[in-house]
């Protein structure tokens, strides 16, 4: 396995400190056929369960991945970055995370043995802080935005590895696990709704998908006061940012906005935004049901109420993954 440009092509080794081109592009990941991570690191993790729903008048497969180890989606990605690089013997990283990419990087780094810092925004939910921090990880609060702490990461991942969900084309080798689970357990839906922040579940579930041949059509869901994607997707001018209870997806730069365009576009898909008062209702609605998630993982719903919300054919197959338990807050 090697990373390489998307860009000029040019390879890069897995456990070299770079984390893009020199040129600027971001990486891909190259690998022979039928190449897979060896696993030797776990927490447990297994196929999440899925769940058909009536959502008022629409039927859903509720994908259930708030139960993963750690409490999000993310461990998907955790799961097989981390494994490479103790296979790798990388001894020390760094991450950069609103919360649950942190937790998992930082609980997985705890299982294989390998030193981790965690950045994240100053005003992150204490119960986010406090899980990671559990993991023994050290945790560094920079003052600011989402982005701003982005950007504090890159001084770090000078000296040390940089374990990103964002940069590292390991973290959606192995969020597209999302994808071949779906398959498995009800074939390839016919829509399939993800939040869209840096597009970590909406670029795995396109690479999954992909590679299983068939594109659900990929909605993608951004809160209304920070949606950058859904701004360029259209073609409209850029709403100033506010701060929304989606606090995962509150991102105003997105590293792989492009990607994520054409992801969605290739699947004939769409991305949509929702106001906070929807995703409250979605999470309130999934709660009286007997399903705690977190904020940012209402969006989903909030997202397939609105865009389903004129009716559409019955017989269609529609997976909503929600991505945070309800305890991370």
């Amino acid at each position: 396995m090697n990373f390489y440009c998307a860009d000029c092509g040019q390879q890069y080794p897995l456990a070299g400190l770079d984390y893009q081109c020199r040129c600027g592009g971001l990486f891909n990941l190259m690998k022979a056929p039928g190449e897979t991570v060896r696993t030797r690191v776990s927490l447990g993790e297994m196929p999440t369960p899925v769940l058909r729903r009536k959502l008022l008048h629409t039927e859903v497969y509720l994908k259930l991945d708030y139960l993963q180890p750690t409490g999000s989606f993310k461990d998907r990605g955790a799961f097989t970055l981390i494994n490479k690089l103790q296979e790798l013997g990388i001894r020390e990283v760094v991450e950069d995370s609103s919360g649950n990419a942190g937790a998992a990087i930082a609980g997985y780094c705890a299982a294989a043995g390998i030193k981790c810092s965690i950045y994240l925004p100053a005003d992150t939910s204490a119960g986010k802080i406090k899980q990671a921090a559990a993991y023994k990880a050290n945790i560094v609060k920079v003052p600011g935005t989402r982005d701003d702490t982005a950007r504090a990461i890159l001084q770090a991942a000078q000296t040390a590895y940089y374990a990103s969900h964002v940069y590292n084309p390991l973290f959606f080798e192995g969020t597209k696990s999302l994808a071949y689970e779906i398959w498995e357990q009800i074939g390839v839906p016919d829509y399939i709704f993800v939040p869209a922040g840096n597009g970590t579940m909406l670029l795995g579930a396109y690479i999954g998908f992909r590679e299983l041949g068939r594109l659900p059509r990929i909605i993608a869901v951004q809160s209304r006061n920070c949606a950058p994607v859904v701004s360029r997707f259209h073609g409209h001018p850029a709403e100033d940012f506010a701060p929304t209870v989606a606090e995962g997806i509150a991102i105003r730069e997105p590293r792989r906005l492009h990607e994520m365009i054409a992801a969605v576009k290739a699947s004939n898909g769409d991305f949509i935004a929702v106001g906070d008062e929807q995703v409250l209702a979605a999470q309130a609605r999934l709660g009286a049901m007997g399903i705690y998630v977190e904020p940012t993982a209402g969006v989903t719903v909030a997202g397939m109420l609105q865009y389903f919300a004129t009716g559409h054919d019955k017989d269609l197959k529609i997976v909503v993954p929600l991505t945070g338990s309800g305890l991370k807050k």
